[in-house]
């Protein structure tokens, strides 16, 4: 199976760069689209609709904001919308779809950049997501968690560390959540196979960033530890342009 998540920022946008014919080229089994930045029905059906998948979107209310989508040809056992918590669920940061094997979570984590109270409704969401998790681990499901985090974990995971030691994405606040979930049962698979690697999956549109890879790594898979054996691989599709993001792509048997 094949799961790829991207960060579009722009689903319409991202829709004059290519996408369709990206996703025919990609041929996952899952895509996990975030920022897509539009309400499904403003998309006309040969636009949105991909042959032979089910489609599932999560607008915010604000217009033109936030909002994930996941396209998926293994048809889910269940699914739905959000955290079930009326702080975060209207900014349509959360699809989650039940396979036979796994529980996948395909989600927008806020951003800081905004300021203090930003951050701190970033690390009540991770909380909040966190606290969902240890009651399905303990009930003995299996989860896989994408999207883009908005935290770039180690140093390894960003160009510049020190000068951005006190900016949001890469506060030793933010940076902890990530430790917490590899605590609570999960691992970051692409750093355990490839713990010296130097890949990023943002880069700012300004300075010439993406030219230069001054980038960050944000665009994570954490899978649950009793999952992680099937794992066979992480892709990070740094050449794919289009959105100041990148795809990255899991592989599990």
């Amino acid at each position: 199976m094949k799961i790829t998540t991207w960060n579009v920022n722009g689903y319409r946008a991202v829709l004059k760069k290519g996408l369709r014919d990206w996703t025919k080229q990609d041929d996952a089994d899952v895509f996990c689209f975030q920022e897509v930045k539009a309400r499904a029905e403003q998309i006309p059906d040969e636009e949105r609709i991909l042959a032979g998948y089910d489609l599932f979107w999560n607008p915010a209310e604000k217009a033109g904001y936030s909002g994930v989508a996941a396209y998926t040809r293994v048809k889910p056992l269940e699914w739905g919308l959000g955290l079930d918590d009326e702080r975060f669920d209207n900014e349509g940061r959360v699809i989650w779809l039940k396979f036979e094997d796994f529980r996948l979570f395909n989600i927008y984590f806020p951003n800081g950049q905004r300021g203090k109270q930003r951050v701190d409704y970033k690390l009540d969401f991770y909380s909040r997501l966190l606290d969902i998790c240890d009651k399905l681990h303990a009930d003995g499901e299996k989860i896989v968690i994408t999207g883009d985090f908005n935290t770039s974990h180690r140093e390894i995971d960003l160009a510049n560390p020190r000068q951005n030691s006190t900016v949001s994405g890469f506060l030793p606040e933010e940076r902890v959540w990530i430790d917490k979930y590899l605590e609570h049962g999960f691992k970051d698979v692409y750093r355990d196979l490839y713990p010296d690697k130097v890949q990023y999956t943002w880069w700012t549109y300004r300075f010439g960033a993406r030219s230069r890879n001054i980038g960050w790594r944000l665009d994570y898979y954490l899978v649950s530890d009793s999952f992680a054996s099937r794992v066979k691989d992480v892709q990070v599709w740094d050449q794919v342009e289009g959105s100041d993001h990148c795809p990255v792509s899991l592989i599990i048997d």
